[in-house]
């Protein structure tokens, strides 16, 4: 009877330590923050770059490195950008080629970093060491994105840069959360490159059932496409306002404007006069440099990004939102808030403050009655000024001998001129509803950690409002040309 009485004692003492258990441990609480997916999530910020390379195609390291440093540096996403591949299926790379593609310096350290990361249970290799049958294997995403992917915190995204060409100039564009390789259709013009790949994409997106998005890149790249052609194809909704690579002419010169004007003067075509909606402003890296030192010089991580404001930290949510101009550039101010009422016409920003740093927004945009005449730009001899070196890294020879690409026409300064110029960390702007459109660049008076052109400051554009009234029946612009 006694040992009866034990037994039945060190079952109920035992249940009893299993319920305390599970009690400390949150494993039988549904309101354990770690254990369940919040049914009705906050709105908030998520960071990301939608422009990157890879061994995959001209970058120089591995995937897995290169998202581990975004997800160590505070992203919440990344898109793997090659050119026209996606990182599927099986493929090696000679550890020479990849020791070629790091440079002499840094290219012996490339594979040996690789593999103290993630260690040879991870990392594959074959042949023998020190020859040149010596071979690694590049991951594809679908194999290596659970090892760096953290739920609610940072994600990979699928992505292609589609390079095209048309009349021999370079003519990219980003797609993310694409499901199958997009080939370039080219085009007689870089309107005919843009629409077709565009096409391209919408039916994939039809097809799939998959939410995707495309952007233009870098613009003034060889300044292959021109403000027109951007304002011409209504099919594109994003371009890139800042591209962190160092050789796209971000500022322009003295015969092309700077790819943030090429954004007002396609912006004021598309909404006054195509009655249509305009292009919203991405910022992104192009990185492909991921070993050397910082240097103006290079194209590395880190200079240009996104924030995404939505509830879930998902590719579809973030495409949406993307699409609904529900987000804002930057290559480093960082903006609390975004408001813009429609019933009180004001747009208000709310700046994530610095200590000791200061801030100055300008409102842009374009009034009722703005001067539309335009003027043919004659061209003036360019300068390289030292960029050969980073400029290899992203065109080709026949790149290269390309003939002159069409030029911007010059506009007047109605078009894209600051409404209002406002300091302070709580800058606003009240619409008087003559503005086809008005958008806000914040400049601070800080220098970004590693620019990509001489005289940088960190800099955040918020995406164009106030246009919506002014849409109808839009009127088709001539795309041949």
């Amino acid at each position: 009877m006694y040992r009866l009485m034990n037994n039945r004692l060190s079952r109920v003492i035992g249940f009893l330590l299993i319920l305390v258990s599970v009690s400390r441990t949150g494993i039988s609480s549904p309101a354990s923050a770690q254990d369940i997916i919040p049914s009705d999530p906050p709105l908030r910020w998520w960071k990301g770059n939608t422009h990157t390379h890879s061994l995959w195609s001209d970058g120089n390291d591995f995937p897995e490195m290169i998202a581990e440093w975004y997800r160590t540096h505070g992203y919440n996403f990344l898109v793997l950008s090659d050119h026209n591949v996606l990182s599927q299926g099986i493929r090696w790379m000679k550890v020479s080629s990849i020791i070629k593609r790091g440079g002499a310096e840094f290219g012996e350290k490339v594979v040996p970093k690789y593999l103290d990361r993630f260690g040879d249970h991870w990392v594959q290799t074959r042949g023998t060491p020190g020859t040149d049958d010596y071979e690694v294997r590049l991951k594809p995403l679908n194999e290596f994105r659970s090892l760096v992917e953290q739920r609610g915190e940072f994600i990979m995204m699928s992505g292609e840069e589609i390079s095209d060409e048309a009349a021999g100039m370079p003519v990219h564009m980003n797609v993310a959360n694409v499901h199958k390789v997009i080939k370039p259709l080219g085009g007689r013009t870089a309107r005919e490159a843009m629409a077709a790949n565009l096409r391209a994409v919408l039916a994939q997106e039809e097809k799939t059932g998959r939410e995707m998005f495309v952007h233009l890149n870098h613009p003034n790249f060889h300044y292959a496409v021109t403000a027109e052609d951007l304002a011409a194809v209504l099919m594109e909704r994003f371009l890139e306002v800042y591209n962190g690579h160092p050789a796209v002419h971000h500022g322009g010169d003295g015969s092309h404007p700077s790819t943030e004007r090429m954004w007002d003067i396609a912006n004021t075509i598309r909404v006054a006069q195509a009655r249509t909606a305009p292009l919203f402003g991405m910022a992104t890296d192009d990185s492909h440099e991921y070993h050397k030192p910082t240097s103006s010089r290079l194209s590395q991580s880190g200079r240009g990004w996104i924030m995404v404001r939505a509830r879930h930290l998902t590719p579809e949510s973030l495409v949406r939102a993307i699409k609904r101009g529900d987000f804002y550039a930057s290559s480093g101010v960082r903006l609390r808030e975004i408001r813009f009422d429609d019933q009180d016409q004001t747009l208000q920003l709310e700046i994530e403050p610095e200590l000791g740093v200061t801030y100055s927004t300008q409102f842009i945009g374009t009034l009722v009655g703005y001067d539309p005449t335009s003027s043919e730009v004659v061209v003036e001899e360019e300068e390289e000024d030292g960029e050969e070196d980073a400029k290899d890294k992203v065109d080709s020879p026949a790149e290269r001998e390309a003939p002159p690409a069409p030029i911007t026409r010059h506009y007047s300064e109605d078009v894209g001129m600051v409404l209002a110029v406002v300091e302070g960390d709580r800058p606003v702007y009240y619409l008087s509803g003559q503005e086809y459109y008005v958008r806000a660049v914040v400049t601070s008076n800080k220098p970004p950690p590693n620019p990509s052109f001489s005289g940088q400051f960190e800099q955040a554009w918020t995406q164009p409002v106030g246009w919506e009234e002014w849409l109808g029946p839009s009127s088709d612009l001539d795309i041949s040309n």
